[in-house]
């Protein structure tokens, strides 16, 4: 069975001094995540201080790429099926999100996949997944 993703509304993001570099690397098509300056440890979601060392975090820019570690595609949540998934991004992090613009049948783990950018209703540009 084919089941194609449909573009769903998607609520507004929360915009403040902490994530606002987030927010404008999006705008520019780039996925940022945070990175430990004294332990080096990667980290999602972004917050200025490790959960692993209390260290200072700092910004770095992703290549937006991974592969899915779960999915689960969600069909009567509402009018519009939707694919939630963890995939895990080649900078070694682990994130929660939405597959999008695909076949949701089709979707397994393992598959390769790449960030995309979908538009909320404030315009700002939230990161999901589609198929690489």
């Amino acid at each position: 069975m084919t089941l194609m993703s449909q573009d769903r509304p998607l609520g507004a993001s929360v915009v403040d001094a902490a994530t606002t570099p987030f927010w404008e690397a999006a705008k520019r098509g780039v996925l940022m995540i945070r990175r430990c300056s004294s332990c080096s440890q990667p980290n999602w979601y972004p917050r200025p201080v490790c959960p692993f060392c209390f260290g200072d975090t700092v910004w770095e820019e992703t290549s937006g790429q991974g592969e899915i570690y779960s999915v689960s595609v969600t069909r009567r949540a509402g009018p519009i099926p939707y694919a939630m998934a963890y995939v895990k991004l080649d900078a070694g992090v682990t994130m929660l999100t939405n597959i999008t613009d695909c076949d949701l049948d089709a979707l397994r783990i393992g598959q390769r996949v790449k960030v995309v950018f979908k538009t909320t209703e404030d315009g700002n540009p939230l990161p999901m997944f589609t198929p690489a």
